[in-house]
């Protein structure tokens, strides 16, 4: 069965929360291929394997991964013995490594070559890790936390930088381009900041120029993601709406705004930054068109709010 599904199909979309399932979609169709019970927690997080062979769904005090390509209800990898919530998760390119963050004030490396799961390094920060974003360098993570906090931790030689945008606010997310020219980071108050990135290649480390600071919506943002065309940066937020700025000179290009929304948590464009989907409060998944802001799909079936998603529509080389 292994990689049956994956040269026939190559669109993942999966969407969790509340609920304590775990639903894959065909993008296109709307419909739900299948749905995995996730019984210990809400999942927090959602990031699909470089391969596209596993699934991992971040939870309270543990990480579970599931198979893609077969029906297995149960998770063929877990990661226990964490305390509190795993806030966000992700790949090296090759798939040699995973790293967490989280509520217990650190993020965790871990070598995914063996299948006891080894944690091999932990970087401790002074708040509750909110998210973690991994430069297209695949040698520097940058960390958002509660206190307000970026920490720059360099993998290859282990230094570190701290950064504070805006005094005693929440960073909730942060999100580099695929080209490694800009990063934003949004914040519990509302406001996104922009900034211009140099260096990062060989062992010189990336350099962070501040460009600009706007306010993107008036109440918490909850994610900001770059488009992977770099042409586009989504914010979505609690005030019930995501939005699309042009990165060009960061004006508004398409507001998403469904009457029935309620809190936007997630989302992922499309490989052709053409389309987006959304993940929101309102027990429902939207995938949207990105220049006109209507809604192309809607996915319904969760029970409470889905506040993560997972969605890889390019095929792997």
């Amino acid at each position: 069965m292994n990689g049956s599904n994956t040269n026939n199909d190559p669109i993942i979309l999966a969407t969790a929360g509340y609920d304590h399932t775990v639903r894959f979609w065909q993008a296109y169709s709307g419909i739900c291929l299948r749905t995995v019970q996730h019984p210990d927690s809400q999942v927090n997080a959602l990031e699909i394997t470089p391969d596209k062979q596993l699934i991992a769904a971040a939870g309270y005090q543990h990480i579970r991964m599931y198979d893609l390509n077969s029906n297995n209800p149960n998770p063929v990898i877990n990661y226990d013995g964490i305390s509190k919530n795993v806030t966000g998760l992700g790949f090296h390119e090759d798939g040699k490594w995973m790293y967490t963050g989280g509520e217990d004030n650190a993020v965790r490396i871990w070598d995914l070559r063996s299948r006891n799961l080894q944690c091999q390094r932990i970087f401790q920060v002074n708040a509750p890790a909110n998210c973690v974003c991994l430069h297209p360098n695949q040698g520097e993570l940058f960390i958002g936390d509660q206190s307000g906090s970026i920490h720059v931790w360099d993998l290859k030689t282990d230094n570190n930088e701290q950064l504070i945008p805006e005094q005693d606010a929440s960073i909730q997310s942060i999100s580099i381009d695929p080209m490694g020219t800009m990063m934003a980071a949004v914040n519990n108050k509302g406001n996104c900041y922009i900034w211009n990135l140099t260096g990062g290649k060989g062992t010189e480390p990336t350099k962070l120029h501040p460009k600009s600071k706007f306010e993107a919506h008036n109440r918490y943002v909850l994610k900001c993601l770059f488009s992977p065309d770099s042409t586009l940066l989504a914010t979505t937020s609690a005030d019930q709406t995501a939005k699309i700025w042009r990165t060009a000179d960061l004006t508004l290009m398409t507001e998403l705004k469904e009457t029935a929304q309620r809190w936007v948590w997630d989302c992922a464009f499309s490989g052709d930054s053409q389309y987006i989907i959304t993940a929101s409060s309102d027990n429902m998944a939207r995938l949207w068109s990105v220049d006109t802001g209507e809604v192309k799909k809607e996915y319904s079936g969760h029970q409470k709010a889905v506040v993560c998603l997972a969605f890889r529509d390019e095929i792997v080389q």
